[in-house]
């Protein structure tokens, strides 16, 4: 297949590789729910599998995140700037970070999930990892904007994209409220120096979500200039 010039003047596209990197970093969010099943039953032989899972993926978002810095063009005909595409990479590869920090907060503990609060943390958790979802169903609309010059039929239904993932981390926060609360109600019938990394592992939960609505906007900013 031959290469265009205009394509070994302007370098290569960047689109595939964010939406590689983006698919890998929403990967690893997705182990969370087999480690935390894991977790919550005690085993973390299981747990540390999956968690070696988590890492290998995080690695290989690692990896892309470097290539794409190496390679993203510099060229002033690119449709966006250079800064405002490392700035989305850069909020992507943070939901990768997150669930690798997350695992390794609990598998360095072997943390216990209270009974009491184990549904909703799962609630929780599955809450946080489709927002991820959605800012990745978001990113997978950036070749499309590309190809179509930004039209405003395109900019539109991205638009709807991006309020969908406000919307599912508002439904977040909403749970995080709810986990806190829960927490509260049973703190006393547990260790204190527990309760606190539990407190932890809920607010870099919720931190996965908040990162993810980052990417979001980030690719508004994309957008809108």
């Amino acid at each position: 297949m031959s290469v265009s010039p205009l394509s070994q003047l302007f370098g290569r596209s960047p689109v595939k590789p964010m939406q590689e990197h983006i698919s890998k970093a929403h990967a690893c969010t997705k182990e969370l729910i087999p480690f935390f099943e894991a977790a919550i039953a005690g085993d973390y032989d299981k747990a540390a599998e999956v968690r070696k899972e988590i890492t290998r993926l995080e690695s290989e978002a690692d990896a892309l995140k470097k290539d794409i810095r190496a390679h993203l063009p510099n060229s002033l005909f690119m449709p966006v700037p250079r800064s405002d595409l490392l700035e989305l990479l850069s909020m992507q590869d943070r939901i990768a970070n997150r669930a690798k920090d997350i695992s390794g907060i609990m598998v360095g503990r072997e943390m216990k999930i209270p009974a009491e609060v184990q549904e909703l943390m799962m609630k929780y958790l599955k809450a946080a990892i489709s927002t991820s979802k959605r800012a990745k169903d978001a990113l997978a609309e950036l070749d499309e904007l590309y190809e179509t010059g930004f039209g405003s039929k395109e900019v539109d239904f991205v638009g709807s994209l991006l309020s969908k993932l406000d919307a599912q981390e508002h439904k977040t926060d909403e749970f995080e409220i709810k986990m806190r609360r829960a927490l509260r109600d049973i703190e006393q019938n547990h260790p204190p120096l527990d309760m606190m990394f539990l407190y932890k592992v809920i607010e870099q939960v919720g931190d996965l979500a908040d990162v993810s609505q980052r990417v979001g906007s980030r690719l508004q900013i994309l957008i809108a200039r």
